[in-house]
């Protein structure tokens, strides 16, 4: 039994780190397994093995002197276990790797990004687009003011057109119950129902020019400023390996340098690639996005203005022919859904 046990731990591999240090043994419940077998049953001389060689020798030294199923099945059983181990590992190394390259990248970018503010470091600069860029962010912060006044005027209007509702009711209600101003009391409920309406109507045109342009700026520009946002921050990534192998051809040209060279190039030109790809979308996008604004705005200031001018000029008529020249529709009274008046 001795001799068994012995020969099965002087066959084991011992797994070296690339320092030379031993690595941690898996457990292996195989060999668990075959100790506690051993102990209970003793020895068979059947299933031992006679070993020609020592340590490390080749295949040919082992002769067996039995069936070798059971022998089978634990080196099946190990390789499994191996495999599993070693796609463990695996994966272990691949996420190194990646937080390896991520720490690397950082320092890289947070370096370039000090030098600049210190103004140690030479920055690539692009003025007709940064110009542009400029234009986009300061043409959004304008529109995002017009879109909250649009929704102040909004409330505020919806406030009116409810207060002029329950007064309309009022004066109705009064006019039933005053016989001697039944008649003053009705053409000024009248009024207010006829206002109440030409407001709701008035309501749906702001409404619809509060929407699109709440599409205008939270979508479509802001869809544009988060491809700025990659181009920014790929030229400071492009900028820092740029800076990294200006350095590097700085230094000594020995084959370890040149080694270090070789691989900053590769590097640098693949940032490269990253931020020349990044600067064409964002120029394509600010042309098309330039486009879509002037498409957008023209038909809804129209709209809006069209609205205002029909309303306070009391002409009904035109309020109505506006809001089917720009194909709004209003939800009808008693619909099962609140209308959107009711959603404010």
């Amino acid at each position: 039994m001795t001799d068994s046990i012995m020969s099965k731990a002087a066959t084991m591999e011992i797994p070296i780190n690339s320092n030379g240090d031993t690595g941690t043994l898996p457990e292996d419940d195989s060999l668990e397994q075959d100790l506690q077998q051993v102990m209970v049953s003793g020895p068979n001389l059947n299933e031992t093995s006679i070993v020609s060689g020592g340590y490390g020798g080749t295949a040919e030294g082992i002769i067996p002197t039995s069936s070798m199923k059971g022998s089978n099945m634990h080196h099946s059983s190990s390789s499994s276990s191996m495999s599993a181990e070693e796609a463990t590992r695996g994966v272990a190394v691949e996420k190194l790797e990646t937080m390896k390259k991520w720490g690397l990248n950082t320092y890289k970018c947070t370096k370039q990004m000090i030098s600049e503010r210190f103004g140690r470091g030479s920055r690539t600069v692009d003025l007709e687009l940064e110009a542009q860029i400029e234009v986009l962010r300061d043409t959004k912060r304008k529109y995002e003011n017009v879109l909250r006044l649009a929704r102040a005027l909004t409330n505020h209007f919806y406030n009116m057109v409810q207060t002029q509702h329950a007064l309309g009711d009022t004066f109705a209600d009064l006019s039933q119950k005053s016989p001697e101003l039944r008649d003053e009391f009705g053409y000024n409920a009248e009024t207010q129902k006829l206002l109440c309406k030409n407001g709701e109507t008035l309501l749906g045109a702001i409404n619809f020019f509060v929407s699109s342009i709440n599409t205008l700026v939270n979508k479509t520009m802001e869809d544009t400023l988060m491809t700025i946002k990659m181009y920014e921050n790929a030229r400071l990534e492009y900028d820092a390996y740029r800076s990294d192998l200006e350095e590097l051809s700085l230094g000594p040209r020995d084959a370890v340098a040149m080694a270090r060279i070789e691989a900053a190039q590769q590097q640098y030109q693949t940032q490269k690639d990253k931020y020349e790809r990044l600067r064409s979308d964002v120029i394509i996008k600010l042309k098309f996005l330039e486009e879509n604004k002037v498409k957008v705005m023209h038909k809804q200031l129209l709209l809006f203005h069209n609205a205002i001018s029909a309303y306070f000029a009391g002409n009904q008529q035109q309020l109505e022919q506006t809001l089917k020249q720009f194909n709004i529709k209003l939800r009808p009274p008693g619909a099962d859904k609140p209308s959107w008046l009711e959603e404010q």
